[in-house]
C-alpha cells in the first residue's frame, strides 16, 4: 500500500487528526493483512513532529519495533527524514528492550 501525504495534505503536513485518520484506515489494516505501507513524502516540503508521531506511533505501539521493516518512507526531504528519525529513536526507547 502507497500512501501519498501530498495528494492528502499539500506541501505541509501539519494537520495529526489527518495522521489519525490515515493511521486506523490506512496503515494499521495494511500491517495488520502483513502488506507493506510505503508513506511517500514527494513534493512534501515540511512536517511537523506531532504529525509523524500520530501517523506512526501507535503501529510502533501495536506491532513493535520490527513493524518498521513494514514502513517505508519515501521520497523526504532533509527535514523530514530528520523529523522521522526523531519520532522513531524516541518510539524504539520508549519500547525499550525488556529482554
Amino acid at each position: 500500500m502507497r500512501i501519498r501525504i501530498f495528494d492528502k495534505l499539500g506541501a505541509f503536513a501539519g494537520n495529526k487528526d489527518v495522521a489519525m485518520t490515515m493511521r486506523e484506515k490506512a496503515i494499521i489494516p495494511a500491517l495488520e493483512k502483513g502488506e507493506e505501507v510505503i508513506i511517500d513524502f514527494e513534493n512534501v516540503e515540511g512536517a511537523t513532529q506531532s504529525f509523524i508521531h500520530a501517523l506512526i506511533s501507535d503501529p510502533m505501539r501495536k506491532f513493535g519495533i520490527d513493524v518498521l521493516d513494514k514502513m517505508k518512507f519515501q521520497s523526504c526531504k532533509p527535514n523530514v527524514a530528520k523529523i522521522i528519525r526523531i519520532v522513531t529513536s524516541y518510539m524504539q526507547a520508549g519500547l525499550g528492550d525488556d529482554e
